[in-house]
């Protein structure tokens, strides 16, 4: 199965829909993307814009989702941004918090923007 992303005039994902390998011909990414944008904008419009997006993030960074942004100049989706302080990792085009979490894996923590810090989910004794 072939995913693809339709997005608005600003660059923002409305909607993924999945389209069958037999509508692009079982072609690979990047051929399949111009067969698969044709069938989308003959089901939805031919004024939308789609985009050919992978689901194990193969190209174009993330799997888009509804909310992303598609920026042309990385070729990539990136996700909404959490938090202001965080920062968009270019190689990865994911949002990093200003310091890393805590990573414990016997805790779980919260991002508490107005401290800039990672916060501790304390649990409560029964």
């Amino acid at each position: 199965m072939a995913h693809f992303a339709q997005i608005d005039e600003t660059g923002v994902v409305i909607q993924v829909i999945v389209v069958s390998n037999s509508e692009i011909n079982d072609l690979p990414f990047p051929e399949s993307e111009p067969i698969g944008v044709a069938f989308c904008q003959l089901l939805f419009g031919a004024d939308t814009y789609w985009f050919q997006t992978s689901y194990s993030a193969n190209f174009r960074k993330n799997y888009a989702g509804a909310g992303f942004s598609y920026d042309a100049g990385r070729d990539a989706f990136i996700p909404p941004q959490p938090y202001p302080s965080w920062v968009l990792n270019e190689s990865s085009c994911q949002w990093e918090a200003p310091i890393p979490y805590p990573g414990d894996k016997e805790h779980f923590y919260y991002w508490d923007e107005a401290a800039l810090t990672w916060v501790l989910i304390v649990e409560e004794a029964n």
